[in-house]
């Protein structure tokens, strides 16, 4: 017997290793049971009651839309008083548990929900999660449960509460949008843990939230695994001495993390924590990190490192509303192959503009290496009020603060308000690895926080704010000074040559020459095109050319002269409307299920965003026949190394050509070196293109400037 007690153990060993794990790395069995309710629902329209007759099926998470058959006629969808009612059973194969909570990740607009028949509760919220005590309404197990979450239409919201308001949107679409899911366990119950990295001293902060009637006696078992491998790092039994706070047991601790490797965008490290009560375990994903801007040099450090960020905007809610977007948002394979197609753009982060994606976008993001300026989905103050907003702070910052993704809390977009300090402040001391908060156009709220700046030329001329003299020059792009905002009696207005705020600037919108997917001009840029391009006469594909052209100018010129501690995009993914009612902005999208970018675009506007890029600063209408010209080409080195190499300028005539010269740079790392070339211009009359290019690990870089000879 006891041979056969040896063997099975040797069989269970060998099973171990052919699996990829030691023993002591296999992981424990888990005391919390998540039951997922993603899936297929019943779906019910109506005026608030709940529905006798669910008549169509739909997706969660998903949005109302999405009912099969339509619940909506078009045009009038969504903009009464409707509620939308989503129905399911469920089954548990226990209820011995002391917690059995019902999480809806997010959902919108307000959220009620019925467990067999009864009311467990609602939410006013729509951007954070809703908690349900549900344990109450269940039947024994065994037995079937019945659920039904209801979510009301835009109209439904109090006029305290942020609703999400956009000046482009149109539909406002309800739905719950992430997951559903019921968590089962024993108590002591590990309701919250933060997770907060000290790269300094190469440890790791653990502050957790134990619902417990007797905080005295707890004992805490932890360990942290590589994600990737499961390999442990860490392990260990404590007795940790706990403090009572909002009717919790909160436990502080610190782990040794020495030698953790550094999260970054380009090395995406993972750790994994489990926690555990002995009657309850939760495990969370976080990444050994920090980052902040320095005051004095208008940089931000990851790391302690300086860091350029070069990124673009994605605006979720507005891709609600794209007919193309189908069940695009909650397909994980197409979120994951839409970031690796933002990072092969160059870039490594993404402002979530007035709105917050699926919980899997973070986790992608995460693993992907990609950083999120997270902003919290309001744009115009109405009758809202700071302790709500406040509130719905806590919450947005509680589910998201053991992300690495994310590194900037974002209180507001465009907005001049006092409410969202008040509100920040309220809140701001909550996340302990103090993420620095930019504010919108509104006073920034610590010096080291960065202020949103979106510089829109293109609009300013458009709207005769600035004489337009010969057309697009040098002038149209500012001087060398901080960029400063552009948003008619609302903007932050300059003194003298910078920003009102001194602190660090955050290009995160720019251009105002947005096109359709079809190469068709929007609302905003009817008139941009039509003053510098004679808009009307061109072809769309003769438009995107020109779009492609100038986004790479203006996304040079911001980058060269490193008055701002970031770059951003804007937008990466949003809607195209080019049929009434028509859009105002758009992405760069051919097709948009299979993630093919716009040519134009990605030819030009790729090598702009270089982590090693060029601008040729010259920017006249026409220049004299065998004229001396002095091209000053500026080398921006974003990078920690230096980059050493030869920089050729080509003058050229349509494909032949002209004349050519190299010179060597040196730029050190994150500066920018400007290299003067001499050039002497051809007699003959007509239009010639100018090249700087270097090749980056394979990658040819290149800034072209067009050259009229007269």
């Amino acid at each position: 017997m006891k041979k056969k007690k040896f063997y099975a153990l040797v069989a269970l060993l060998l099973v171990a290793y052919s699996c990829g794990q030691s023993p002591e790395n296999t992981p424990a069995l888990q005391q919390r049971k998540v039951v997922s309710l993603n899936g297929q629902w019943q779906i019910a329209k109506t005026g608030g009651e709940l529905p006798d007759v669910f008549p169509a099926s739909t997706s969660v998470p998903g949005v109302v839309d999405l009912a099969v058959p339509a619940l909506d006629t078009v045009g009038t969808a969504y903009r009464d008083n409707s509620w939308y009612w989503h129905k399911r059973t469920f089954d548990l194969a226990s209820t011995d548990f002391d917690v059995i909570r019902l999480k809806i990740f997010k959902a919108k607009y307000r959220t009620k929900v019925y467990i067999n028949g009864q009311f467990a509760g609602e939410n006013a919220f729509c951007f954070t999660p809703s908690y349900f005590d549900v344990k109450p309404f269940l039947k024994p197990a065994g037995q079937s449960n019945e659920i039904v979450i209801g979510v009301g239409s835009k109209a439904e919201m109090p006029d305290s509460i942020p609703n999400g308001n956009d000046y482009e949107k149109i539909k406002y679409i309800p739905g719950i949008y992430d997951n559903v899911e019921i968590t089962l366990s024993k108590r002591p119950f590990i309701n919250n843990i933060q997770c907060v990295p000290d790269i300094k001293n190469e440890k790791l902060r653990v502050v957790a939230e134990i619902e417990t009637d007797a905080p005295e006696a707890l004992t805490l078992t932890y360990s942290v695994s590589k994600s990737k491998s499961g390999r442990k790092v860490a392990s260990k039994t404590v007795l940790p001495k706990a403090t009572v706070k909002d009717g919790y047991a909160v436990v502080d601790f610190e782990i040794d993390m020495k030698g953790a490797k550094l999260w970054t965008p380009e090395t995406p490290f993972l750790y994994e924590l489990a926690l555990s009560t002995g009657a309850d375990d939760k495990r969370v994903q976080f990444g050994m990190r920090s980052f902040r801007f320095d005051a004095e040099r208008k940089i931000a450090l990851l790391n302690e490192k300086p860091y350029y960020m070069r990124g673009t905007n994605v605006c979720i809610f507005r891709f609600f509303e794209d007919p193309d977007r189908g069940t695009l948002p909650w397909d994980s394979q197409w979120t994951v192959a839409l970031h690796k197609k933002f990072k092969d753009m160059h870039w490594g982060m993404a402002r979530y503009c007035i709105g917050f994606p699926p919980e899997r976008w973070y986790e992608i993001c995460d693993s992907l290496g990609f950083m999120i300026q997270d902003e919290f989905p309001i744009w115009g103050i109405s009758r809202f009020k700071a302790p709500q907003i406040a509130e719905e702070y806590r919450r947005w910052m509680r589910e998201r603060w053991n992300h690495p993704s994310v590194v900037i809390w974002d209180a507001q977009n465009e907005t001049v308000s006092p409410l969202t300090a008040e509100a920040a402040l309220q809140v701001r001391d909550l996340d302990l690895s103090n993420r620095p908060w930019e504010n919108g156009w509104s006073e920034p709220i610590a010096a080291t926080d960065p202020v949103e700046s979106h510089p829109y030329r293109f609009d300013q001329y458009s709207r005769g704010k600035v004489e337009p003299e010969e057309g697009y020059k040098k002038e149209l792009f500012g001087k060398a000074s901080r960029p400063d905002n552009d948003a008619g009696d609302h903007s932050l207005t300059t003194r003298g040559t910078g920003s009102i705020f001194p602190n660090p600037s955050l290009i995160n919108e720019y251009g105002w020459i947005w096109l359709n997917r079809n190469g068709t001009t929007t609302t905003l840029t009817d008139k941009v095109y039509e003053m510098f391009w004679n808009g009307s006469q061109l072809t769309p594909q003769e438009r995107l050319h020109i779009y492609g052209r100038h986004l790479a100018m203006l996304t040079e010129y911001w980058r060269a002269h490193r008055q701002a501690a970031g770059v951003l995009h804007f937008c990466g993914l949003g809607y195209s409307r080019p049929e009434p009612p028509r859009g105002q902005t758009s992405d760069h999208w051919i097709d948009i299920r299979n993630l093919t970018y716009e040519p134009e675009f990605y030819q030009y506007v790729k090598p702009s965003f270089a982590p090693v890029g060029l601008m040729v600063d010259v920017w006249e209408k026409s220049y004299p026949g065998a004229g001396k010209l002095t091209v000053p080409v500026y080398v921006i080195n974003d990078l920690e190394k230096p980059f050493k190499q030869k920089v050729t300028l080509t003058l050229l005539k349509g494909d032949k050509i002209v004349s050519k010269w190299q010179q060597k740079v040196s730029v050190k790392p994150y500066q920018v070196e400007i290299t003067p070339f001499e050039i002497t211009l051809p007699e003959e009359v007509g239009d010639y293109l100018l090249k700087a290019e270097i090749m980056v690990e394979g990658e040819q870089v290149f800034s072209i400037r067009d050259i009229p000879v007269k």
